[in-house]
Formats: C-alpha cells, sequence, structure tokens
C-alpha cells in the first residue's frame, strides 16, 4: 500500500462552506459517533490488530472536532438523512482525512498508535465476530489502497454517489481520486456486509489481557531472580514456535473440570466401528482420525484456544445461535492433521463442533470456528468442512459415506464428478458461496452410504446445508433427477442464506400457472432455510418462466411458519410483463386454497389456488386466500 502522507500534507482546501461553531460540529460527532467510528475503522488497515485497530478509530473520531470556527465543506453530508448538516460534513472529512494519512504510513511509522489513545487497563476490546463473509470482505478491502478503501466505504456506508466520493477524497487530500474509484470497482463484495457486527467498533467483546504477567511484574519488583526464572519457563518456545498453549490466552479460571477439558490425554476418542452398531448415528460415533492426533502439543494448543480465544491473533467466527465458550469436559476428537498449508483439529462437545486451525509454517494467525449440530442425525452429520483455499473446499466426511462427488446444481442433467477420499478426507470442490461475481455455477456435494444418496452445500460454514425437494413434511433427498429439475433454476437463490446457520433447505413446487400471453406455463417454487437454532427460518416463493435461466424472488419473510412441516401451504403473487408489452398480477397458492383475491392497488377474484388480472406497471396489491378449511392465508411477505 503507497502512502499518502504527502499527497495529503500538501491537499487543497475544501471548497469553503458554512462556519461550523465547535457546538455544532460537537453535537454532530455525538450524535453520529457510531457511523463516524464504524467510517474509520473500515478505513484503517487490518494490519493493525482488531484491538489496535478499534483504539485507533476511536481515537481519530475523538480528534476530529475542531478547536474553533470552521466552514465546513461544499459536500452533502449523507444521503440517508443527514443532508444540510455541515456539521457532519466537517467531521466526516476530518475522520476520512485522518484515517487515509494514519493508512498510509509504512515502516516503523505504522506501528506508531495515535495519541491520546483511549485505553481500558486489563481488557483487550474487539468487534464480535461478523462470520465468513466479513472476514472475506475484510480482506479484500486490505488489499486496496487507501483511498479506494475510502471509496468503497463511502459508497456503501454513507450512500454518496461517485461524484461526491470524488468531492470528498479531494477535500481529504487524496491526488488519484479516479484511479482510487477504478480500484474500488473491481471490489465484488456487496454494500451490505459493511454494516455487519464484524465492522461495528462500538458493540465490543471484552477479553482479559496477560493476568499472569501482570502478576509476575508486582512480583518482580520484590524478588527479582524468582520473577526471572518463571518468565524463562513461560517464555520459552519449542521449535515449532508456538508455546504450550499456542495464540490461547493465559488461563483465568482453574477448576478440575476446566483442566480436565484441556488435557489432551483426557480426549475422547471412538472406536472406527462404532458407528455399525451404536443406537445413535451422529458425530458422536465418528473415529478419530488424520495424521497428527498423536500431536499432543498440537491438540494441547487447540483444547487451550478454545478455552480462552482471547489471544493475540485469534479469529473466531460462530454460527448464529452458537455459545463460543470453553468445553465443560474433555471432547471428543474427530480430527487432527494437516490440510492444504494449515494444522487442523476439529472437536465435538456434544452441542458443538469447533474447528482449531493454525499455519503449518509456524506463523501467528489462529482460526477457532463454531458451530452448533445439536440433533443433527445421519443425514445431518455426513460432513464437516476442513478447509477453504483459492475458491475450494475440503470436506471430513462420516464413516458411513461410501463415495462422495461433485456436481453442479444448476445442471441437473450433467452427472456427478467423482472426489477422491484420504482418511476420510475430500479432494478440493469449487465452493460457490464463497465466489465472487455472477452466479454461473452451483457446485453441492453428492454423498452415498447404505441409505442412499443426499446432497450438501458449503453456505460459508464449518457444517453445509442438507438439500431437499417435496412438499413440507412428505420431503425427499434433492439427488433424484425430479428433485434435481426442480432446484436447477434456484440454485443460486441459496447465497442469500449464507453464514445464517442453516441446517437444511427444502424447494418446494407448489403450483404451475399458464401465462395468459399463451407462452408456455410458469412455476411456482417455495424454499425454506431451516436453522440449527430452531427459529430465524428463512423463506422465499420464487416465480420462473419458460425458458427462463433462474427464478425470480416474488416474496420474502422470516421466522414464518408457511411453506414448512407446521403449515405446508403458501400464496404469493408477482407483476409479469407479456412478450406484448402488457402487465398482469399472477398469483398462486398451495394446492388447497380454493380462492384467491386481490385488492389495494390491483382487485380481482378467482375461484381455485391461480388468479390472473390486468395491472399497470408498479401497482401493489394486498393478497389473501382461502383454504378448504375455511381458514384464511395471507401473501407471502
Amino acid at each position: 500500500m503507497q502512502s499518502q502522507d504527502a499527497a495529503q500534507s500538501a491537499a487543497p482546501p475544501s471548497p469553503a462552506g458554512p462556519v461550523v461553531d465547535v457546538e455544532q460540529a460537537e453535537a454532530a460527532l455525538v450524535e453520529h459517533y457510531p457511523r463516524l467510528v464504524r467510517l474509520a475503522y473500515l478505513m484503517l488497515p487490518s494490519g493493525l490488530g482488531r484491538s489496535g485497530r478499534v483504539l485507533t478509530a476511536h481515537s481519530l473520531v475523538q480528534r476530529a472536532l475542531p478547536r474553533n470556527r470552521t466552514p465546513a465543506p461544499l459536500i452533502p453530508a449523507q444521503q440517508a438523512g443527514r443532508d444540510g448538516d455541515p456539521g457532519y460534513a466537517l467531521v466526516r472529512l476530518q475522520v476520512v482525512r485522518t484515517a487515509l494519512r494514519r493508512a498510509g504510513r509504512t515502516g516503523w511509522r505504522a506501528a506508531l498508535p495515535p495519541l491520546p489513545l483511549p485505553r481500558v487497563w486489563g481488557l483487550k476490546l474487539f468487534p464480535r465476530s461478523g462470520g465468513a463473509d466479513a472476514l472475506a470482505l475484510d480482506q479484500r478491502l486490505d488489499a486496496l489502497s487507501g483511498p479506494a478503501r475510502a471509496a468503497h466505504v463511502l459508497r456503501g456506508l454513507e450512500r454518496l454517489p461517485d461524484g461526491e466520493v470524488r468531492k470528498v477524497l479531494a477535500a481529504a487530500g487524496v491526488t488519484g481520486v479516479d484511479a482510487a474509484l477504478d480500484e474500488a470497482d473491481r471490489l465484488p463484495d456487496p454494500y451490505r456486509l459493511l454494516g455487519s457486527p464484524g465492522f461495528d467498533p462500538c458493540s465490543l467483546q471484552a477479553r482479559p489481557t496477560d493476568l499472569l504477567r501482570r502478576r509476575r511484574r508486582l512480583k518482580a519488583a520484590l524478588v527479582a531472580g524468582a520473577a526471572l526464572a518463571v518468565c524463562g519457563t513461560l517464555l520459552g518456545l519449542p521449535g515449532d514456535g508456538w508455546g504450550p498453549d499456542g495464540a490461547a490466552a493465559p488461563p483465568y479460571a482453574r477448576n478440575p473440570a476446566a483442566q480436565a477439558a484441556l488435557d489432551p490425554g483426557k480426549l475422547s476418542r471412538v472406536s472406527p466401528a462404532a458407528w455399525k452398531t451404536s443406537a445413535r448415528t451422529d458425530f458422536s460415533v465418528w473415529p478419530a482420525r488424520g495424521g497428527l492426533t498423536g500431536d499432543r502439543a498440537l491438540l494441547r494448543r487447540a483444547l487451550a484456544v478454545w478455552a480462552r480465544p482471547g489471544g493475540g491473533g485469534v479469529q473466531v467466527s460462530a454460527t448464529p445461535g452458537t455459545p463460543s465458550g470453553g468445553p465443560a469436559g474433555p471432547p471428543q476428537l474427530l480430527y487432527a492433521g494437516t490440510v492444504d498449508t494449515a494444522r487442523v483439529v476439529v472437536l465435538y462437545d456434544g452441542l458443538r463442533l469447533a474447528r482449531y486451525a493454525e499455519p503449518e509454517d509456524g506463523a501467528r494467525g489462529v482460526v477457532l470456528d463454531f458451530a452448533r449440530v445439536d440433533g443433527a442425525g445421519r443425514a445431518g452429520s455426513g460432513a464437516v468442512v476442513l478447509s477453504r483455499a483459492d475458491g475450494n473446499v475440503r470436506y471430513l466426511l462420516a464413516p458411513w459415506v461410501r463415495a462422495a462427488g461433485g456436481r453442479d446444481l444448476r445442471r441437473p442433467g450433467a452427472g456427478a464428478t467423482d472426489l477422491a477420499l484420504t482418511d476420510g478426507v475430500t479432494a478440493p470442490l469449487a465452493s460457490s458461496a464463497l465466489r465472487p461475481g455472477p452466479c454461473t455455477a452451483w457446485y453441492v456435494l453428492q454423498l452415498t452410504d447404505g441409505t442412499g444418496t443426499r446432497l450438501v452445500t458449503d453456505l460459508g460454514e464449518l457444517v453445509p446445508a442438507r438439500l431437499t425437494a417435496g412438499r413440507p413434511g412428505r420431503t425427499r433427498e434433492a439427488s433424484g433427477a425430479g428433485a434435481l429439475r426442480t432446484w436447477a433454476p434456484y440454485a443460486c437463490s441459496l447465497s442469500t442464506v449464507r453464514a445464517a446457520g442453516v441446517r437444511s433447505v427444502n424447494a418446494w413446487a407448489f403450483a404451475e400457472q399458464p401465462l395468459p400471453d399463451a407462452s408456455g406455463e410458469a412455476a411456482w417454487v417455495c424454499t425454506r432455510a431451516e436453522t440449527w437454532r430452531g427459529g430465524g427460518a428463512r423463506v422465499l416463493a420464487q416465480f420462473h418462466t419458460p425458458g427462463g435461466r433462474f427464478g425470480a424472488v416474488a416474496a420474502k419473510a422470516e421466522d414464518v411458519p408457511e411453506c414448512g412441516e407446521r403449515a405446508p401451504r403458501v400464496l404469493a403473487g408477482v407483476l409479469w410483463k407479456s412478450a406484448a408489452g402488457d402487465w398482469y398480477l399472477l398469483a398462486a397458492g398451495s394446492r388447497d386454497t380454493v380462492s384467491v383475491r386481490a385488492s389495494g392497488g390491483v382487485e380481482g377474484t378467482a375461484r381455485g389456488p391461480l388468479l390472473t388480472v390486468r395491472a399497470e406497471e408498479g401497482a401493489r396489491a394486498d393478497l389473501r386466500g382461502t383454504l378448504e378449511n375455511g381458514r384464511s392465508v395471507d401473501g407471502l411477505r
């Protein structure tokens, strides 16, 4: 990243606008403090570390207050309710300017913190995990130059058009504004992630700093020789560059249960044949596999980081609804081995899976992922993600899986490609969920065991989601020819449920509707994504016309029973334009719908589950249907 200090120090003054009093600037800073700190945090490089980046962002915003009356720049304050606030425009410009100057430092100057730096003694503060998507976006942002990163953030977080982004960057002292915008254009990530918890430096998690080190410093003043011996023992590193507990924070609780949970010798291990006779068929009967199951130092580091993930360089993620605390007792070992360029350990405590990964070359930087898997059963415990690299994913498969393959869900007529298995680990398979750009294919993992064949898909989490098809309550695996044809137009819609803790996704073709211009029949499909935590299910009603490559989302809802086993019904509508240019409201309900009525912007009634009414472009209507049992159902929304 090239330095911007020289360009910014010689920056021309911004066009003068209304004069802003210090009190007006302070009011704008206090009112919009969380947004300004998020803005600074996103513009700073990740090399500062998560805790240092948080404190630096707060420091830059707190130092943005002018010392006296200052002309505001002639730049709109913000497009979402802050237009006309010169105080906000002034403070934001100062935050952008100082964040760019801080991000442009190189060499030893990059390590110097801004002064005065906010500090909470005895605690490390860092944002909550934003999931795999937010982590990937942070890495892509870090690869940009400072001005390009600022341009992306101003576009997405501040909702400024390119013309206003140019004014802000120019006023902040950036010379190559057009080059920065062109570089930002190459970033494919959606702006919605900029508002995720992973980039919120005002909603923080706290972990203790090195408690033992603080205690040793006190003792060192009294008994220097004894303290030196203790420090030599604790700070001594083995040949691979890791301490006994690796990247874990120091222990801050000592009791027999906690100590037993950290003992590699007490890890539970299951016989390779246990699944054949066990009453349960889930993660509890997976044997320990991998070439490093006997590496006690690696296992200890994994257990210590799980129990105390507050050490430096640890990135923690968890599926929604998954607790991230340490194990209550010794967990079960499922895998320990080298995958791609990392040493990976997978553990199971009866409720959660935990995956620990550290660089094979001994460099700092540890990843700890959690996933809730209670009640998984045979269908939900067939595979676990071991690693992701270069847009590909490797899985560890259940011992009962006989064969694995990869297939493109968008091409139902194409067969599956066999995946080689080594000690239960698959060859790399493309992960469509994590690949940027347009969706041209959606690759899924096909598993075959003694009970049949099923499909699962990577959604950016530790456990892939199972795919099914059919009417709720009578679903079947999505591996059959009919289910594959049902899923094909809607495969790319799976990207809408990434990183949401999804357990399974079902596609239900609930209606077919003749088009009013006699061009064929349109298909209506309802997809429902169920989560491991029970709540947060996401429902999409999708509409697909003959010859179309993709389905169109007609309605969506969250935490509703429709399209599920508790309420196997759905009603949805869409505005459709015929080849002749005429607009229609098309609505369809599930088979038990005896009538459909539209009101509001479009009026119409039909007997049966299908409704076709002439409409105007942009019209909106409320839908209500009547079921066979006399109850009514509203349109999905």
